[in-house]
């Protein structure tokens, strides 16, 4: 099979396994390319357990007969090129488990979902989008962060302003979003934005952070290029924008990541380690490569792809303490005997590196609401990296400190 520059290599597949593909978003999910003279879908996702892999989706009556994916090797991952799907097409993950199970997944690395209750991914493509803000970009990639005056604006899209069009949501859409707040925050003073609830989650009222699509901006208030739009205004008028990122745990939704094959892949195995009991979510294996790797990744496409300016990542201490929300007996110490997560450390270690090599204009900013040291510390340090430390207590003032 000639293979075009989306196909996974033996390199891809290499690198991917030791943790450092950091633009595997490229080759993973679903890509529209050509293969043999004939246009259609690539896709690739990993499920090291399942015993059979397919797609399914509109473009074949949601029958995965004829359409199972190839294991490449022990990488874990399954491929399929077809040329019935295209651009728009919904799709899902058929994965047969080892007992037999039949699970019915979300693409974990796709770009566009359906709206929600829907719970579909939508084949899109992310090129084309005539980005405007070189100017912002340059000047941002000089400035010195520690140095810099910031004010905060953090804003919920779904419930910051509503529109009476007949419709239960009322949501703006990411372009009304851009030329609204984009005229309030000026007016206001603020420097940036920050954004809360943008990934792809099934429940409104987790705000957000219950993500089931880590790669794709909800589309409750439209497609990823009106996302791109959103940035490229605001960038336009001198406001940079700040994501908030979940990288600490993810919900069970039957269509997610939760035991994506059948077995506990993205999450620990033991309970013990792999669940928050107090918020009935699961926590990822920060010391499995592929699954540090689909986060860190991940930070890198915000970036990169949709010109994050910054992240706020989500709930640091819950990723730090073993013991976090959890009664004795219901945690298991690291091998020192203690309750710090060594691979939740590396894995920071790990981001704000990349980060800072290849985004220096990025804010990485740890929402760590205890006496944690180092946490804006540098890496090579033994600090943790962070830009800086969201200030908890003064969280409703939307304040910064560097320590």
């Amino acid at each position: 099979m000639e293979r075009t520059k989306v196909f996974l290599t033996e390199a891809d597949r290499y690198v991917f396994g030791k943790g450092t593909h950091y633009e595997i978003y490229e080759k993973m999910g679903a890509h529209c390319t050509e293969c043999d003279g004939k246009k259609g879908v690539y896709f690739a996702v990993w499920a090291p357990a399942a015993e059979c892999v397919q797609v399914v989706g509109d473009f074949n009556g949601w029958d995965g007969s004829g359409y199972e994916m190839t294991r490449l090797g022990e990488s874990g991952i399954f491929e399929l090129f077809t040329d019935k799907a295209q651009n728009g097409s919904m799709y899902k993950y058929l994965i047969t488990a080892r007992d037999g199970r039949k699970l019915y997944k979300a693409d974990p690395y796709g770009n566009y979902c359906q709206v929600r209750p829907e719970t579909a991914s939508i084949v899109t493509s992310l090129d084309g989008f005539e980005w405007k803000d070189a100017e912002w970009i340059k000047a941002q990639s000089e400035v010195i962060h520690e140095k810099q005056a910031i004010s905060i604006y953090e804003v919920h899209p779904g419930s910051w302003k509503k529109k009476d069009d007949g419709t239960e949501d009322g949501f703006l859409t990411y372009r009304e979003l851009a030329d609204e707040l984009t005229k309030y925050v000026r007016e206001m003073g603020y420097t940036h934005v920050e954004l809360m609830g943008i990934a792809e989650h099934p429940y409104d009222g987790s705000w957000g952070y219950q993500v089931t699509g880590y790669y794709a901006p909800t589309s409750r208030y439209g497609t990823p290029k009106d996302f791109m739009y959103f940035v490229d205004k605001l960038h336009e008028n001198g406001i940079g924008v700040i994501l908030d990122w979940v990288p600490a745990h993810f919900p069970k939704d039957a269509h997610g990541l939760a035991e994506f094959d059948g077995c506990c892949e993205y999450e620990y195995a033991d309970p013990r380690k792999g669940e928050h009991p107090e918020w009935g979510t699961k926590i990822f294996d920060y010391g499995r490569n592929e699954v540090s790797n689909f986060l860190i990744a991940n930070a890198l496409f915000w970036v990169e792809k949709f010109h994050i300016d910054g992240l706020r990542v989500d709930a640091v201490a819950s990723m730090l303490y073993l013991d976090y929300g959890k009664t004795p007996g219901n945690w298991v110490p690291n091998k020192y005997g203690g309750n710090g997560n060594l691979e939740a450390m590396e894995f920071f270690k790990h981001l704000n590196s990349i980060m800072g090599q290849r985004n220096p204009r990025a804010m990485v900013i740890a929402e760590e609401s205890t006496s944690w040291p180092g946490v804006t510390k540098p890496a090579e340090e033994d600090g943790l990296g962070f830009t800086f430390k969201w200030n908890i207590g003064w969280m409703q003032d939307l304040s910064l400190i560097h320590i």
